[in-house]
Parts: structure tokens; C-alpha cells; sequence
């Protein structure tokens, strides 16, 4: 590979609060990946401490993360254009492996980096990950293979009628806004064929009660494996 992939969007905030947002351990927990603590992954705020404060060499408009992969900060009209570049995949076939996964995954946090400081700069974040196989009735909206950032979508998100826009697109994932649970962002990776296998919301300064009722009811939509409801249910369970 000539180039090593780079996932870039531009921020509505300037350079110190976006960078803010990558050096403040609590902020970080606004945007970077999902709650889980316990079990032989550890938790989120040792991920975050590994990834964002170990062997991690800091600059003005630039970050070297623990693993090789840099964060940019360049000012641009409008506010701050992030740019993560992947390290090189390396010869080690075991890293090798999940090399594609942890790039997705890059994808998934820049975008609900520019959410969190954008929409939600001081909310608490809560989130709900499933993953298995879902059911079509789960996410039905309209077109969304048609749908492009920035556009209306309007359609039944675990059983109830919402109207959004999409807040990004890749080649497979999808994230919308959700005014409708206190401006939420659902992201959802679609394996090859199409099919959603990983859904993450981010839901932000709800109570606890409202909280575990859309946990509840996307466990309950979800109808995937035990693996998906056993995440979901342990994964949201953290306070915030």
C-alpha cells in the first residue's frame, strides 16, 4: 500500500477547543468509542489512557498516538480540519488481522469527535452498542444507500418514527442524528452484503431513566445473539 488511510472532517470550533477535546480525559469519554469496564479488555479509561497518554508525543497541531497513527489539527475557514492517519500496517500477521477493524473503528470516533464538540461540547455521553445480525425492522429509513451527509432521512429507528440527517456516510457505515432522543447519534456498520452487524448510540445529557429506556428497547429490537444483549446491557450500565 502507497498510502496508509486517513480519516479527515472539518470541526465548527477552533483549534484550542478541538484539541481540548483530545487532551481532557473526561472529554475524550464524550466521543471515543463506547462504555465498558471490567472483563479482559479492561475498561474505557484505561483504553483511553493506553491510546491518548501513553508513549504519546504531543504538539501544537499534532498528536503521535501510543501505535503509531497521528491526529493533525490544521485551522481552516469554518474551524478545524482533524486529519487521523493510520500507521503503516507492519509485517506482524496478527496485528495484520485486525488492521482494517481498528481503522473502521477510526472512522467511527473522528465522526463522533466533530459530533461531540459540535452538538455536545459539556453533555455527559451515554451509549448502547449491539452487535450480531440485526433484523430489517430494526433501522428502516428511507434510501439509505441514496442518503448522503447533510441530508433529511425520516423512517423507524427501533420502532419509532424519527426525522434526521445524516451525519456521515463511508463505504460501511452510516451515522444519523436523532432529534428525537435528546440529538442522539446512531452509527451502523453494514457487513459486505449489506446487512447491519454493529449499531452505537450516543445518547447525551438524558437521565437515567430515559436512558434505560432506550437501552432497553434497542436490546429488545436488536432480537440478535446473547453475545449482542449480554454487551448491550453490560456495556450501558457504567454511570456516567
Amino acid at each position: 500500500m502507497s498510502e496508509t488511510p486517513r480519516v479527515r472532517v472539518t470541526i465548527a470550533a477552533p483549534v484550542s477547543e478541538v484539541r481540548n477535546a483530545l487532551r481532557d480525559r473526561e472529554r475524550i469519554r464524550h466521543w471515543h468509542g463506547w462504555e465498558f469496564d471490567g472483563g479482559p479488555d479492561g475498561s474505557l479509561d484505561q483504553e483511553i489512557e493506553l491510546i491518548y497518554f501513553t508513549d504519546v508525543t504531543v504538539g501544537e497541531h499534532r498528536i503521535d498516538l501510543n501505535g503509531g497513527d497521528t491526529i493533525e489539527l490544521e485551522p481552516v475557514d469554518g474551524g478545524t480540519r482533524v486529519t487521523l492517519t493510520r500507521a503503516a500496517p507492519g509485517d506482524d500477521p496478527d496485528w495484520a488481522r485486525y488492521y482494517d477493524e481498528i481503522t473502521e473503528g477510526w472512522i467511527t470516533f473522528i465522526h463522533q469527535l466533530q459530533f461531540a464538540v459540535e452538538r455536545h461540547p459539556r453533555d455527559a455521553r451515554r451509549t448502547v452498542l449491539l452487535r450480531g445480525k440485526a433484523p430489517t425492522a430494526v433501522i428502516a429509513i428511507s434510501d439509505d444507500a441514496r442518503l448522503r451527509a447533510g441530508e433529511s432521512y425520516e423512517g423507524s429507528l427501533a420502532g419509532e418514527s424519527v426525522n434526521g440527517r445524516v451525519w456521515f456516510t463511508s463505504h460501511h457505515q452510516l451515522g444519523l442524528t436523532v432529534p428525537e432522543w435528546n440529538d442522539a447519534l446512531l452509527v451502523v456498520n453494514r457487513d459486505q452484503d449489506g446487512d447491519v452487524e454493529m449499531a452505537l448510540l450516543s445518547v447525551y445529557g438524558v437521565d437515567e431513566d430515559r436512558f434505560a429506556e432506550l437501552r432497553d428497547r434497542w436490546v429488545a429490537w436488536w432480537q440478535g445473539s446473547d453475545l449482542a444483549v449480554d454487551d448491550a446491557r453490560a456495556q450501558s450500565s457504567k454511570e456516567p
